[in-house]
């Protein structure tokens, strides 16, 4: 366990948080929220050893080790992707090491009864129990599936990573901190350069991650899938949940609702003391009882709320002119560079009204289709957009187009229809310019501003197709919101490169899926693609163990006998029915966990109930504890079934 206590961080002689104090368990899935400039990136930096906090202290356990995700990239040399991964067991090597140096000790010692013998003995078991953990003798298979897990080809190993751009050797630095197994995992925005297919591995290796993790990430679902915890620094201190993130915002909402019953009460109780102390305290018979009262009033611990930005900022796209039918038709389209070829013999159509993602890894081509269909990049074949059709384009370059000579406000304002006029600082607000911010000018911006800048002042345009490329990489939940309400209000075709899937989530109603070269149509939203996705990645796998009939195999084209066909079937029908008790079991379990938190947080507040409310608060605990209990038991026996299903 860690320990924080009455940790306090100034800057410029105001607190940025002060006495903050909690506990780090040794599994805790920890998701770090709160504002921007709120202390999320020096707080996991004085976690990581990096800084050290103005006051207060943080105590580890002995032989400790902590990992952090830098965004500072460090890589010198010409090493292969390989041999850089393999700098991440320097520890391990040093502990194999120390490990034959203590069994050769231990093997030789004169005498078991001699003090030192059994430290000595102690410390060896701790040093094989450590090896043991970070799998000593299975390290290339470990370093394969991580970088496999995390986008890279086999191909890709003995290349040097020099030739990866800075996203890709983000991940080589993202492996290494996971090849190290630290006890405590501190991963700042991990999601930022994965695509959709390396989150979701991501997801699944952190689920079953043997230490503690702390993370931030403006990603939605991947907070969802990997806390069960949520810290929110707020007013110069930290809130603390027993939940994942959408559940923490709807404990959130009944806390602040709690405290702002509470704030008007004791708000109330204040004045009411104000107009005594200043009725009684110029008179010499009510003096003392005045002074009284005001020494109250400075006792009085005064209850914060934070302020939050509730208003809505809602806007229509301005109309654009009614395009055709036919938005796009694409034809044999292949896009090559130099004799790498990154798309061939692409054809498809888009249709007005249509609201298509883009998705597949990173290097499939997502981002060259979009700079074609909008005429930035050259390819063979034919794209052709279809009548009337006015693009607004979205890409990180968009930024650099910004006039830098004038101020964020004028960038808006200038383009801004009469309506929202009154409420361009409502808007610029939501995309994270805040009060002196809107007066800057645009060329002293960081690059994440000009882009936030640049979408907002895309929101603005009236084109009846907007192709957006990655749009909420700079953005915060709040902004991400706001941008995602504006687009579900668009009327006009939508084509969108993320890998967000809670951003895609309601947005989109059909997928592109960019693989090896070509692109595949699903009709529906994400998470149904991401389904039928799982779906095929089964399938794959029964025919590699050769559970399934594979035509393909020993270069056998012929059908599979129909013999086989109805034993599958019915394999088949078992495995769905388990799949979806299972299922049903994980969310029932869910909404039970969901129950307990909600009463637990009522519990944590007894001064709200009376006893009445209390004893019945238990009970329902008590039953739901008892039913989480036996759904728990359920869970682990159908899962038992499924994997024993799966093997036969």
């Amino acid at each position: 366990m860690i320990s924080i206590n009455n940790i306090s961080v100034f800057h410029g002689g105001d607190a940025l948080f002060e006495e903050v104090s909690f506990f780090i368990n040794d599994k805790d899935r920890i998701g770090l929220v709160g504002r921007n400039g709120a202390g999320k990136s020096t707080l996991m930096k004085i976690l990581s050893g990096n800084s050290n906090p103005d006051t207060g202290n943080i105590s580890f356990p002995k032989e400790f080790t902590r990992g952090y995700l830098s965004q500072e990239l460090s890589f010198h040399g010409n090493k292969t992707v390989l041999q850089e991964t393999e700098t991440a067991f320097k520890e391990i090597k040093a502990l194999e090491k120390r490990y034959n140096d203590l069994t050769d000790r231990v093997s030789h010692h004169t005498s078991h009864e001699a003090p030192d013998y059994m430290d000595l003995l102690t410390e060896w078991h701790d040093v094989g129990h450590r090896l043991e953990i970070l799998g000593i003798g299975k390290l290339e298979e470990q370093m394969e599936r991580i970088l496999v897990g995390l986008g890279f080809a086999r191909t890709d190993f003995s290349r040097s990573v020099a030739e990866f751009s800075g996203g890709w050797q983000m991940r080589i630095e993202l492996a290494k901190l996971l090849l190290r197994k630290p006890d405590l995992l501190l991963l700042d925005e991990p999601t930022n350069h994965l695509d959709i297919e390396a989150i979701i591995w991501l997801e699944e290796f952190l689920q079953d991650y043997e230490g503690a993790v702390l993370l931030v990430s403006h990603d939605r679902a991947f907070l969802d899938r990997v806390t069960n915890r949520t810290i929110e620094i707020i007013n110069r201190n930290i809130d603390d949940y027993p939940a994942s993130y959408s559940k923490f915002v709807e404990l959130r909402k009944e806390r602040r609702d709690h405290l702002l019953a509470q704030k008007k009460n004791q708000d109330k109780g204040i004045r009411q003391t104000e107009i005594l102390i200043e009725k009684f305290r110029y008179k010499a018979s009510k003096a003392k009882f005045a002074q009284s009262l005001i020494k109250q009033l400075d006792r009085t611990e005064r209850i914060e709320v934070d302020d939050e930005d509730n208003s809505a900022i809602r806007f229509r796209f301005p109309e654009g002119p009614r395009s055709g039918q036919l938005v796009f038709e694409a034809k044999h389209v292949t896009k090559r560079y130099g004799q790498k070829v990154i798309l061939e013999d692409i054809t498809f159509h888009v249709n007005r009204g249509d609201r298509i993602a883009f998705v597949g890894k990173n290097g499939e081509g997502k981002t060259t289709m979009a700079k074609i269909m909008v005429g930035e990049e050259p390819a063979e074949g034919d794209i052709n957009p279809g009548y009337n059709v006015k693009i607004g384009f979205y890409a990180q370059h968009q930024a650099d187009r910004l006039n830098g000579d004038e101020t964020v406000f004028n960038t808006i304002d200038k383009i801004a229809p009469s309506e929202m006029s009154a409420r361009v600082r409502s808007l610029l607000g939501a995309f994270l310019f805040r009060g002196d911010d809107v007066d800057k000018k645009v060329k002293v911006l960081s690059g994440g501003e000009k882009s936030r800048l640049a979408l907002a002042k895309l929101l603005l345009e009236p084109v009846n197709c907007l192709v957006l490329d990655e749009p909420t990489n700079h953005l915060d939940m709040r902004s991400k919101e706001v941008l995602k309400e504006a687009l579900n209000n668009y009327s006009g075709t939508l084509i969108v490169v993320s890998h967000d899937r809670d951003f895609l989530d309601g947005l989109v109603n059909k997928i592109f899926y960019f693989r090896n070269h070509s692109i595949k149509e699903y009709i529906g939203g994400v998470y149904e693609f991401l389904e039928s996705q799982k779906t095929a990645s089964f399938r794959e796998l029964e025919l590699s163990r050769g559970l399934l009939p594979d035509a393909r195999k020993n270069g056998n084209t012929e059908k599979p006998k129909t013999n086989n066909v109805p034993v599958d079937k019915q394999k088949q029908k078992e495995l769905k029915k388990l799949e979806r008790q299972l299922a049903e079991s994980e969310k029932k379990i869910s909404e039970l966990e969901s129950s307990i938190t909600h009463v637990e947080l009522k519990l944590s507040k007894p001064e709200l109930l009376n006893a009445t409310e209390s004893k019945e608060i238990y009970a329902h605990y008590d039953k739901h504890k008892l039913q989480l209990a036996e759904e728990m038991s359920r869970w682990e026996n159908l899962g038992a079934e499924l994997e024993k299903a799966r093997n036969n």
